[in-house]
């Protein structure tokens, strides 16, 4: 672990000296080097200074890895104009580190402490690098949002530390209470998003630039989920009581939101809503603590990182060219930009579940989960992947099919970057079912 950050601190100076190319090309070699050198363990492994990684903690990290390089292959216009791009390199390689300490440290107060770092170089990413003069309020939702959730976990933290007098996850032993149980656990519902608590996440997507709502997509909504999974290590067995009320909730709100993506016209906006209806599956999935539930939330953040962050690059991809987001202006492209429908296609039905996306394996395993809990939570299940199929098929259809905008006058195509970034995407997101047992061995 150690190695790892002691070699990304070795690439701030490229950051600072703009060698775009060769921070891709390093992260990439970090990406593999690091695969094919941790030790694909179910316990805790690669430990020193309070650090270290099982399983989960290990793939997410490997896909922070990942995601980041992918920002860099994406914003490339803002290296070729110029606009602060060794600054953009410098948040973006803080972030990573940021990123990689919170997934591998034991310490629940050093994770409380990067778990609320990464917010400021997200915000940075929000207001030096987006698009429209509401990126302020964009920001100031995210940071309040998440701000007002934290401070009980802060106040609980000290007081589990002045009970326990440790704060490592497997360490810890107390008497839980309600109020105990709602601290620990509500800063990181925010953060998924829980239905409800979700309006700072659509402004945060629709003001970002494409790296931001990559990063958020990609990373930031699985950092909720992996707090949920760390605390529930000493906390099951009073939480069996009260989970039924965030899974009601989240099955009520994938219903919701899966009927809101219907009448979106914002392409941003209703990839974004798509985001809170699989995160809430992802919620269901971790709170009815069993084996499948867990597995399945951890296989639906991966794949879901993946297809969300390259659905996002699709549509940063048309907005490049039309200079707008709105469905009823983006229509007709297929005959434009044929290649690029196809990407449209496999992006969109990954999104919906489709074999052998990594989402279809997550979806069945916490689909089994849930079930289990409760037979009649079939109604809800059952409507919101239907709801799911529609709204990946009303997006793609709208967006590709139809009469070509009269205003269009001329669009460049499609380069080989916006391909291999794409690409990127989806081969991992589709190929990592054939080897998907090494994902399932940390509990």
């Amino acid at each position: 672990m150690m190695s790892m950050l002691i070699s990304l601190m070795f690439m701030i100076p490229l950051s600072i000296l703009g060698e775009w190319w060769l921070l891709c090309f390093n992260l990439i070699v970090i990406m593999f080097y690091y695969m094919n050198s941790v030790w694909m363990l179910d316990y805790y492994s690669m430990v020193s200074y309070t650090m270290g990684g099982d399983m989960l903690s290990l793939s997410l990290v490997m896909l922070s890895l990942w995601i980041v390089m992918l920002m860099y292959m994406s914003s490339i216009n803002i290296f070729n104009n110029q606009i602060n791009d060794n600054v953009f390199n410098i948040i973006c390689m803080i972030l990573l580190m940021c990123l990689i300490l919170t997934f591998t440290c034991m310490n629940m107060f050093n994770f409380y402490l990067y778990f609320e770092f990464s917010l400021i170089p997200t915000l940075f990413l929000i207001f030096g690098w987006g698009y429209q003069p509401e990126r302020l309020v964009a920001g100031y939702y995210l940071l309040f949002y998440t701000l007002f959730a934290s401070l009980p976990l802060l106040v609980c933290l000290f007081y589990l530390f002045n009970n326990c007098y440790t704060l490592f996850y497997f360490l810890i032993m107390f008497e839980c209470n309600f109020y105990i149980y709602m601290s620990l656990i509500v800063a990181f519902l925010i953060k998924m998003p829980l239905i409800m608590f979700h309006f700072w996440l659509l402004k945060a997507h629709v003001e970002a630039p494409v790296s931001g709502s990559m990063i958020l997509a990609g990373i930031l909504l699985k950092l909720g989920g992996y707090g949920m999974m760390r605390v529930y290590m000493f906390m099951y067995e009073f939480s069996v009581y009260y989970n039924y009320m965030f899974i009601c909730l989240s099955l009520y709100g994938m219903c919701i939101v899966g009927m809101l993506c219907l009448i979106q016209t914002d392409i941003k906006v209703l990839i974004a809503y798509s985001s809170v209806a699989h995160m809430g599956l992802v919620i269901c999935g971790i709170m009815t603590f069993n084996m499948w539930g867990l597995l399945g939330s951890l296989l639906l953040m991966i794949g879901h990182g993946l297809c969300s962050s390259s659905l996002f690059c699709l549509a940063n991809i048309i907005y490049e060219r039309m200079h707008s987001r709105s469905i009823i202006i983006n229509k007709g492209l297929l005959t434009i930009f044929p290649s690029l429908s196809l990407m449209w296609f496999i992006s969109s039905i990954n999104n919906m579940a489709s074999p052998p996306s990594l989402n279809l394996l997550g979806e069945i395993l916490l689909l089994n989960s849930i079930l289990s809990w409760d037979i009649m939570s079939w109604l809800f299940l059952g409507f919101s992947s239907f709801m799911s199929c529609c709204y990946s098929i009303y997006m793609y259809s709208y967006i590709n099919h139809g009469n070509l905008y009269s205003g269009i006058m001329s669009s460049s195509l499609i380069n080989f970057r916006e391909f291999m970034l794409i690409i990127f995407h989806l081969l991992p997101l589709n190929m990592i079912f054939i080897k998907v047992d090494f994902l399932l061995l940390w509990l």
